[in-house]
């Protein structure tokens, strides 16, 4: 270092940094045992969750509209600090496609004016490697950059420390360690719509001027204490990938109401834990972390009367047995899940679908109650059919009791060998019962083409699945899938464990 006046600030920098991180952890242990917990509570820091911790206010946002124009009045509040941690990225994106592109930039150029306008505000963003050969982003802004990168407080890194074939999966976008986005949406092409899911919408185009599917998504948005614990896991997932904390963390945990929630947003919960869950496949000498498989079969064992699910994929046999036994008690739940059915190329086709359509076989023959409900969701198209809507969400809820949100699949790479976060949300009182109920009657209400207050008047006379089958007659609806009749439904399909492993593959010593 010598005497070096740069290095020896960097190196201040770093050790500021470090006590700043230690500090927290040590803040957050004595945050989670004041955190009142129930001795009912279903969340175990060190078993199916890594804390749980409170956030002043916390929002779920449905499909990509609502989550982008919410993030984008983030963003321009920020002061210290934009961290994106995601599985693809694409910079040409724009947050509000409905809005004039001179009031909603695409995403380089807003980032790049933000820290041009702001001295102390610097941008990270971290995303997989391999997300230019499997992303829908464009290759050459990846590979070469764009001019928006070429700025001394933004820098965009690419995550190269992870076993072979695994991905970097959790789609997080922290600012100012205040308020934390946690879900299923990447920052790129191909997310953004809104919850009519118009079979032809115009403002569905992506940066090459090319229509896509609808699709659905969710989001979950919160502060407090709960987003400085997700910003201190950006934070460390950047040192483990680059090697070196970011810049600028605000490790603090933040007053309430003291940060940049986005204006117009009204929460759906106040002074409510979150409880973290990740998954990391053992690698460069860090033990695996399987919080989010354990916290998603915990959840279905603890359902009492309803488990709804959406998820873009559904192969885990760990979650398939967990729901069966569900299927067959006498006094068991309701179990709908939405999820795609439609699947890109042949090895999806081969690793998710054929592999999904066993395990649906296998939870058919399990419902012995007439409980189980499969369905793909569909809109009419104007040529008078029906068009599929593609499900991205990673979602769990369960009763009107616990609600799940983030990026975890229910396919075998999601429990161990890829990167991922998950938050979710208990009730402790009737009114968040109240609300998660209303949330998941919400996400009915639109994939039915029905009003909330059918499906509140429906599940409350019938029960969930029951109540479905009810409202489940419009042009726009929910479609039962078609499960297929070939295959063992308890193997899966030879050789493709090789394309959805549960862990790392061991290879052979020269190519280590």
């Amino acid at each position: 270092m010598g005497n070096n006046p740069v290095a020896r600030d960097v190196a201040r920098s770093v050790m500021s940094l470090s006590s700043r991180l230690n500090a927290f952890w040590k803040e957050g242990r004595s945050r989670r045992s004041a955190i009142p917990q129930s001795s009912a509570s279903l969340f175990c820091p060190g078993r199916n969750c890594f804390d749980v911790v409170k956030a002043g206010r916390a929002g779920i946002l449905v499909d990509g509209c609502d989550y982008f124009r919410h993030l984008e009045s983030s963003l321009r509040q920020a002061k210290q600090s934009i961290i994106i941690i995601g599985w693809d990225f694409d910079g040409r994106i724009r947050l509000r496609p409905q809005a004039d592109e001179g009031d909603s930039p695409p995403l380089g150029l807003l980032l790049r004016a933000l820290v041009e306008a702001r001295p102390e505000l610097f941008v990270h963003i971290l995303i997989w490697s391999t997300s230019v050969l499997h992303g829908p982003s464009a290759i050459p802004p990846a590979l070469f950059g764009s001019d928006w990168e070429h700025h001394p407080r933004i820098q965009l890194k690419f995550d190269t420390r992870h076993p072979f074939y695994a991905s970097h999966h959790q789609k997080i976008v922290c600012i100012d360690g205040a308020v934390a986005f946690v879900g299923g949406m990447d920052l790129t092409v191909r997310r953004w719509d809104t919850p009519e899911h118009l079979a032809e919408d115009p403002r569905r185009i992506d940066c090459d001027g090319e229509p896509y599917p609808a699709v659905h998504d969710v989001q979950m948005i919160f502060d407090g204490c709960a987003a400085s614990a997700i910003c201190t896991i950006a934070a460390e997932r950047w040192h483990g990938a680059i090697g070196e904390f970011p810049d600028s963390v605000a490790a603090q945990c933040n007053p309430i109401g003291d940060g940049p929630w986005p204006d117009d947003l009204q929460p759906d919960f106040r002074d409510v834990p979150v409880a973290i869950a990740r998954t990391e496949p053992a690698y460069a000498g860090r033990a695996e972390i399987h919080e989010s498989s354990t916290q998603a079969l915990d959840m279905i064992r603890a359902a009492e009367r309803s488990i709804y699910i959406e998820a873009q994929y559904l192969t885990a046999k760990t979650i398939g047995a967990a729901l069966s036994r569900r299927l067959k008690a006498s006094n068991g739940p309701d179990i709908v899940i939405v999820m795609t059915q439609e699947s890109r190329g042949l090895l999806e086709r081969l690793a998710m679908s054929e592999n999904r359509d066993r395990l649906l076989r296998r939870l058919a023959r399990a419902d012995r109650f007439g409980r189980l409900r499969v369905f793909y969701p569909v809109v009419p198209s104007e040529s008078g059919g029906k068009v599929e809507v593609l499900v991205h969400a990673k979602l769990i809820i369960v009763d009107d009791r616990m609600i799940r949100v983030g990026s975890s699949n229910l396919n075998n790479r999601s429990i161990g060998l890829d990167t991922e976060c998950d938050v979710a949300i208990e009730a402790g009182s009737s009114e968040e019962r109240r609300t998660i109920a209303a949330i998941r009657n919400r996400l009915l209400a639109e994939h039915l083409g029905c009003s909330t207050a059918d499906v509140d008047a429906a599940i409350a006379a019938d029960g969930l699945a029951t109540a479905v089958d009810r409202l489940n007659h419009g042009p726009r609806g929910l479609k039962p899938f078609e499960m297929g009749r070939s295959g063992n439904p308890f193997r899966s399909l030879p050789g493709t464990r090789f394309l959805d492993p549960v862990r790392m593959f061991r290879l052979p010593w020269p190519f280590r």
